[in-house]
């Protein structure tokens, strides 16, 4: 597979930074439109690109497409028989989501209070 060279990657300047940390790249790429929503769409089933285009609330085919490749370069995301699904790494990076979507919780209700 080609590598886009608008995937952030570590090692390499990102977004925000020059300093090429992984956790920078991660975060940039994260921070790129739709990622985020499309691991999230893809944590208990793969999808077909028509399924996770609706589950994500219409995205563009051009932007889910493009969405796609870098989460693919980045290894979070491949193409199974069944549709695009995690990959192990993507799957241990959404263990880590579980997390933060606690700790988010947390918060809105602190937020309430």
């Amino acid at each position: 597979m080609a590598k886009n060279p608008k995937t952030p990657t570590p090692g390499k300047p990102v977004r925000g930074s020059t300093t090429g940390k992984p956790i920078m790249a991660l975060l940039d790429l994260l921070g790129n439109r739709w990622a985020l929503r499309i691991l999230w769409e893809l944590r208990d089933a793969p999808l077909t690109f028509r399924a996770l285009q609706e589950a994500c609330d219409g995205v563009s085919p051009s932007v889910l497409n493009s969405r796609l490749k870098s989460l693919k370069e980045a290894r979070f995301v491949e193409n199974t028989d069944a549709g695009y699904a995690l990959t192990p790494l993507g799957m241990e990076l959404q263990e880590k989501f579980g997390s933060l979507y606690q700790w988010a919780e947390k918060w809105a209700a602190s937020l309430r209070e």
